[in-house]
């Protein structure tokens, strides 16, 4: 990978996003093909095939890569789903809403009303970013065409 592409793999990283996802997804995303195996990744990234394994299962699972046959072969390609951006901030509707209601829940349960706040603030972000989230996309996908 290029240095700037090191450097979006670090930014990922300081995000919060693990390395060894973030590294892959950029592999990808970064790729002539648009799309890599198994064996191209680990041989990009310098890593093991059981890394690249362990990668792109939590990548698959975010929805931010999918994994395709290889027509005519017994290998697959890992690549960026079609709006990928989109489908990992839908993914993440379902957690907006358990940390939302789990939150809720816990505040009530605490006798400290400053701490009842935070935790109710907390929620209440969630809440909003959930409600918010659908109508960004939109305008997202908008501004696209």
């Amino acid at each position: 990978m290029t240095p700037e592409a090191n450097r979006l793999v670090e930014a990922f990283a300081d995000a919060g996003f693990p390395r060894m996802p973030a590294a892959a997804l950029v592999a990808v995303l970064t790729s002539e093909s648009s799309a890599l195996t198994a064996a191209e990744l680990a041989t990009a990234l310098d890593v093991s095939p059981a890394a690249v394994s362990g990668a792109v299962r939590y990548l698959q699972t975010v929805g931010m890569m999918t994994r395709q046959r290889v027509a005519g072969d017994r290998r697959y390609v890992y690549e960026l789903p079609e709006h990928a951006w989109y489908a990992a901030s839908v993914n993440n509707q379902a957690l907006y809403e358990r940390l939302a209601s789990v939150a809720e829940t816990t505040a009530a349960s605490l006798d400290v009303p400053a701490a009842r706040e935070r935790v109710l603030d907390m929620a209440g972000f969630f809440r909003f970013v959930q409600r918010r989230i659908p109508d960004l996309l939109d305008e997202w996908n908008a501004q696209r065409r």
